[in-house]
């Protein structure tokens, strides 16, 4: 059980959350309640995506989702194999470990992106990366049934019955995390930055003068090879725009 613990910590625990004896209570069936993962100051070094099944009208769909997006953490953005877990009651569950805290509203914004980028059915309600989890392995209080991390490969299995009736060896548990790295603060900052809506730049367009003349407006385009440094400064000026000094030196020769 001490491996087991040991590697929850490892994974998924920060200054003032459970204790190890909290902890061993859950994983001895003894304490039911859900585990806060958010540290009194705000932060959070785990983030979990629900994939419940009855948010998905065919069956097997949910599972079918969490391999994709699976797949997608690991393949776009280099993050390691996230931990899989049955709930005890409501389907499945992805568990992304974070080497070190960071707050809980940049926790619940990667989500909300990755859900805007590429996944519109996840989960994200506005407490997400501070509501309360059921922490595997553990026991659920009213069916009695067991949330439990699985490998990957077993997934299929509990599409129809998520749980187990009897509590998971902790030796086995403790062999699935073994197998976990946490994603660098690096890693996550780029996946944050890379999900991040891409904005069009404004275009400028310079009209038609000859060098050392004013712009007219509703001309043809005009080459910037054609256009002064005077004419390519008084029509940025016009648009609001303030040139950079490398912008204009850039521009006036030819690059």
């Amino acid at each position: 059980m001490e491996k087991l613990i040991a590697q929850l910590v490892r994974l998924y625990m920060a200054t003032g959350q459970p204790n190890p004896g909290l902890l061993a209570q859950r994983v001895l069936g003894e304490d039911t309640a859900p585990v806060d993962l958010s540290t009194p100051e705000g932060t959070t070094r785990a983030i979990v995506i629900p994939f419940d099944k009855a948010r998905y009208q065919e069956d097997g769909q949910h599972w079918a989702r969490l391999c994709e997006v699976a797949h997608a953490l690991q393949a776009r953005y280099g993050f390691p194999a996230p931990g899989v877990s049955i709930s005890a009651v409501s389907g499945f569950r992805l568990w992304l470990s974070l080497e070190a805290p960071v707050p809980a509203d940049l926790a619940r914004q990667f989500l909300e992106l990755l859900r805007e980028a590429a996944f519109p059915d996840l989960v994200v309600a506005p407490d997400a990366a501070t509501r309360l989890a059921e922490l595997p392995p553990c026991r659920d209080g009213a069916s009695g049934r067991w949330a439990a991390f699985i490998h990957p490969g077993m997934g299929a299995s509990f599409i129809d019955e998520p749980g187990l009736e009897m509590a998971p060896p902790p030796v086995a548990q403790a062999a699935f995390l073994e197998q976990l790295e946490s994603i660098e603060l690096e890693q996550f900052h780029a996946a944050i930055a890379a999900l991040q809506p891409v904005r069009p730049a404004a275009a400028v367009t310079l009209t038609a003068v000859q060098p050392g003349s004013a712009p007219q407006a509703d001309t043809s385009e005009l080459l910037l090879r054609n256009a002064t440094l005077e004419d390519i400064v008084r029509h940025l000026h016009a648009q609001n725009i303030e040139p950079t000094f490398r912008h204009l030196v850039n521009r006036a020769g030819g690059g």
